[in-house]
């Protein structure tokens, strides 16, 4: 092999070097990006339904301290966002869900409360504090990872 070809090869090889880099590189921030895309949107989905479920617990909670007639519908659209939440959310968050789901039926089946027996049910006045932190918990880790 001539002495000549070896800056030529060197060129070559350096060129093409350069061109594999820039492909790499590219395709490694899409990928960074795609997935920074996907943690947001999974962040801003569970975000959104954890809100209506708070929402939705929260109004037939206070409905449900204060009447003895249960609202059917709206207990399905709650058991409906804990189906989502099953799919979407860790078992922590699906139990506290539930268990705020159970504590809401439990207080439809008991007496109605006035203002009155305020004292005697304050702890339970937070029925979705569980839930709560459970969801505070899963949004920090997923963030974080």
């Amino acid at each position: 092999m001539s002495i000549m070809y070896v800056p030529a090869l060197a060129a070559f090889g350096g060129s093409a070097f350069g061109a594999l880099s820039t492909i790499v590189s590219g395709w490694v921030s899409r990928r960074r990006r795609a997935r920074a895309r996907h943690h947001a949107h999974a962040f801003s989905k569970r975000e959104k339904l954890y809100r209506g479920f708070i929402e939705e617990a929260s109004r037939l909670y206070a409905d449900a301290l204060i009447s003895d007639k249960s609202e059917i519908p709206a207990l399905v659209n709650l058991y409906a966002l804990i189906g989502r939440m099953r799919i979407l959310s860790s078992d922590e968050v699906v139990h506290a869900a539930e268990r705020a789901g159970r504590l809401i039926i439990e207080t439809y089946i008991a007496p109605s409360r006035s203002f009155v027996d305020l004292p005697d049910f304050l702890a339970e006045i937070d029925p979705l504090r569980d839930f709560g932190e459970a969801c505070r918990l899963e949004l920090q880790n997923l963030a974080s990872s």
